[in-house]
């Protein structure tokens, strides 16, 4: 369940991908938060699927709750598993809530998955009686749970159902089969068989996994083991998007140039390869960028690549909080020779409510990097995600976030919730009048009659 009809999502067809290469027989469907529940609810029953599975983020997760809900009581013998960063984390509780959930698929899935859906296709010499029979009492459960506030935990072999990587409740107890090793890159299969279903929508796409930073607000700091997709098959796959004419490939590698020869192979190879259509997005630590990279990009096609830089902020205090490493200047400097190409577009982002950043520090913030004059300022608001170190430090930081998704910060111990709404109406008004790239003219007109930009953007709030 996508939060637009543009994206896709790349972790179910990679699940796929990976049970069609086993011989197991797999549907995929994607909707959107936007379509009526009612409709997609008819859709899945239609189906009548044998087993259903969901992939759970912040931005679908209540949407998916009210959907299994009503799946499990029109769909009664169809197990319900679940998967994704959304649902990895606190496994206990979230079962404990949905009885109508069979079990957890916790962290990277391919693995997993395979195993789950090769015990219910093949199930000779399993037990799977005794499993159905304690996943399916979902009414009798919801009583139980009623009466209780806990689940007796037991460490399973893995050989009444999966090898590693569940979270299983059965009846009043939770079953964890324990952590999976993280797969080879090269072990998971292209997700892409064919792109007409894909028509007008954005292609996502990994070359690597992990990250080697540990940013206190980022689930990617937990998965320390970095690994990359051999780089001749990442041409292979590339070389695909290229023929197909695909308007944008968005990698999602956390940081695509944490390796200097792997970032300048692909960047070399779509250069060499360029189809003058087909554009290609990246997260990168701009810091890290080489001469010899700068010097690559300056040789590029207007539109071939885009390029977005976390900055976050700009308080040196805030910056060694967050676990973060970044060189500031050395970062500015950069920025300003991606910019003398006048080829590459570039966003930069802010994130508002982090550790030791008040409302005047982050409007000094603000202020450095609107002087860089990117494509695109992204202000963002902190969102204290289940599993990272912000959630499980946010009492220190006196941190009030949102109850529901996308939990969100609404004050720190730094910042008041009257200040977070001052910095919403900044986000707004340069939405409108910066982002929207319509009032470029008006923008150089007004900013010499301010103090500073941030200053601007929030009188123009208040106006």
């Amino acid at each position: 369940v996508n939060a637009k009809y543009i994206h896709s999502n790349l972790a179910v067809y990679s699940l796929r991908a990976c049970a069609k290469k086993r011989g197991l027989s797999v549907d995929v469907r994607e909707f959107t938060v936007n379509q009526p529940a009612g409709h997609v609810l008819e859709e899945i029953y239609l189906e009548q699927p044998e087993i259903l599975c969901f992939s759970c983020y912040i931005w679908n997760i209540t949407y998916i709750e009210g959907l299994i809900r009503d799946l499990a009581r029109l769909l009664p013998q169809t197990p319900i598993w679940l998967g994704g960063p959304e649902v990895s984390f606190e496994t206990e509780n979230f079962l404990l809530s949905h009885p109508e959930v069979t079990g957890v698929m916790v962290g990277e899935g391919e693995e997993t998955f395979c195993e789950l859906m090769s015990f219910y296709e093949h199930p000779e010499g399993k037990n799977l009686e005794d499993i159905r029979g304690l996943v399916f009492r979902r009414q009798e459960f919801a009583a139980e749970t009623a009466a209780g506030d806990g689940m007796a935990e037991k460490e399973m072999t893995g050989k009444e159902m999966t090898g590693k990587g569940t979270d299983i409740r059965a009846g009043r107890e939770l079953v964890r089969t324990g952590e999976r090793e993280p797969m080879a890159m090269d072990d998971i299969p292209f997700p892409y068989e064919d792109l007409e279903h894909f028509s007008n929508r954005i292609i996502y796409y990994e070359s690597s996994r992990g990250c080697p930073f540990s940013c206190s607000y980022c689930l990617s700091s937990i998965d320390k083991k970095l690994r990359f997709r051999d780089i001749e098959l990442v041409k292979k796959e590339l070389q695909f998007f290229i023929d197909n004419k695909v308007p944008q490939v968005k990698f999602v590698d956390r940081t695509f140039n944490c390796k200097h020869d792997h970032a300048m192979e692909i960047w070399r190879y779509i250069t060499e390869h360029d189809n003058g259509i087909t554009n290609f997005h990246f997260e990168i630590s701009a810091d890290l960028l080489r001469a010899e990279e700068l010097a690559l990009m300056k040789t590029m096609r207007p539109g071939l690549i885009q390029l977005e830089i976390g900055v976050q902020s700009t308080n040196e205090t805030t910056i060694r909080e967050i676990h973060r490493t970044m060189k500031l200047e050395l970062l500015k400097d950069i920025v300003r020779k991606i910019q003398g190409g006048e080829n590459i577009h570039e966003h930069l982002d802010l994130i508002a409510g982090l550790p030791y950043e008040d409302y005047a520090t982050f409007a000094k913030s603000f202020d450095e990097i609107y002087e860089l004059k990117p494509n695109q300022l992204q202000l963002g608001f902190l969102k204290v995600l289940k599993g990272s170190y912000m959630y499980e430090h946010a009492a220190e930081y006196e941190i009030v976030y949102h109850a529901k998704t996308p939990y969100e910060v609404m004050k720190t111990k730094w910042l008041s919730f009257d200040d977070v709404l001052k910095i919403k109406q900044v986000e707004e008004m340069l939405e409108v009048y910066y982002n929207s790239g319509q009032f470029e003219i008006t923008m150089k007109v007004m900013e010499p009659l301010f103090d500073s930009a941030f200053a601007m953007f929030q009188e123009l709030g208040v106006f």
